[in-house]
């Protein structure tokens, strides 16, 4: 059964209304926020999910405008307690012992962003895959404009892409190692390059720079961040 929260706003609720009736299967979650529609569907559905999508009288979302990678290890979790931190500075309360969870099955997230011209209405659609060996089916059949931004997430993420036709990196570098955006990924990077004059190249080293925090990471609790709460209630579709 799909959850969602009523907002004031007609266009978002025809569409959650849509979303309750064509995806109601267990598994599936719609996620209703700031009038903007989250679904989280099943990682093996993903295919489906998109044809439906793309191409039902109910949504016809024809464009993919965006297609990200997201990783939740140490989801939630903050560096800087603002709240109990010294007045002194910052670096007695930055807390630098984080439990990154890189095992956790939902750790990583493909999400993906939608406008159907014909409706005028957007949707966000996430996917959640395992930490082990990351993949899902690429989106490439339903929406060709997909292609560069898996290999942009497979860069950055190691996220695999089942049938892309040329899944390799886009943004780092000939041989690079790791995938950067990953939270267990060192801030500093795993080499550094230097010229040497002696050899007349470019030589790669292991990281000189000692690991620190200079930003923590701090979730905030205040009224930037809190629902319109007027006009909402919470029911089920």
């Amino acid at each position: 059964m799909v959850k969602h929260i009523l907002t004031r706003n007609a266009r978002v609720d025809a569409l959650a209304a849509a979303i309750g009736g064509h995806f109601a299967e267990p598994g599936y979650e719609l996620i209703d926020a700031f009038d903007e529609l989250t679904l989280v569907a099943p990682a093996e559905r993903l295919l489906d999910v998109a044809s439906t999508l793309r191409d039902h009288a109910d949504f016809r979302f024809e464009q993919l405008i965006d297609l990200c990678g997201v990783d939740y290890a140490a989801y939630g979790q903050s560096e800087w307690e603002t709240e109990e931190a010294s007045f002194t500075g910052f670096g007695r309360g930055v807390d630098r012992d984080l439990k990154v969870a890189v095992e956790d099955p939902r750790r990583f997230a493909v999400v993906v962003h939608l406008l159907s011209l014909a409706h005028n209405r957007r949707l966000r659609v996430r996917v959640h895959v395992g930490a082990s060996q990351p993949m899902v089916d690429s989106l490439i059949p339903v929406w060709a404009a997909a292609n560069w931004f898996e290999r942009e997430a497979f860069d950055l993420y190691g996220i695999l892409f089942r049938g892309h036709p040329d899944l390799r990196r886009i943004l780092t570098d000939y041989g690079f190692v790791g995938h950067p955006f990953r939270k267990d990924f060192p801030l500093s990077g795993q080499v550094e390059m230097r010229y040497d004059p002696e050899q007349g190249r470019v030589v790669y080293e292991p990281v000189s720079i000692e690991p620190r925090v200079l930003v923590p990471r701090v979730i905030r609790e205040d009224s930037r961040y809190l629902g319109t709460g007027k006009g909402t209630e919470t029911t089920d579709a």
